[in-house]
């Protein structure tokens, strides 16, 4: 069993950033996939920013504004995002797996495990 806990969460203007963490009660450095995926209200949970052993991706509507990023030695994967938009406005989950999501890293339905989620608010 694979407890995550995010935060960092919070309300910021368009162009701000906001760093987000995820606090996993495993070493990070067994979990094959690990990310971070966004829920709007009225909208389906969509991939953002995954990691796993071999590549990192990105959804199209996030390359180049945020990175994600792990820390092993704090069991904690971190989701910086720069130049907000409020299309960005959503509740973040922090998701892993222990097996593979190579061939489809951004469906949710290949993660077992889930944060509580923290959210995030972009004002314009």
């Amino acid at each position: 069993q694979v407890q995550l806990v995010e935060s960092g969460g919070g309300t910021v203007q368009a162009g701000g950033s906001l760093r987000l963490s995820c606090a996993a009660s495993v070493y990070t450095s067994r979990i094959n996939c690990m990310g971070w995926f966004r829920q709007a209200p009225g909208k389906d949970r969509e991939g953002v920013a995954i990691m796993d052993r071999y590549k990192t991706t990105y959804a199209d509507s996030v390359k180049g504004r945020f990175t994600v990023s792990q820390d092993n030695a704090k069991n904690t994967l971190f989701l910086q995002m720069n130049s907000l938009k409020p299309e960005d406005t959503a509740m973040y989950y922090c998701a892993a797996d222990m097996g593979a999501c190579a061939l489809a890293p951004l469906r949710a339905d290949k993660y077992a495990y889930w944060g509580q989620g923290t959210q995030v608010t972009v004002s314009s």
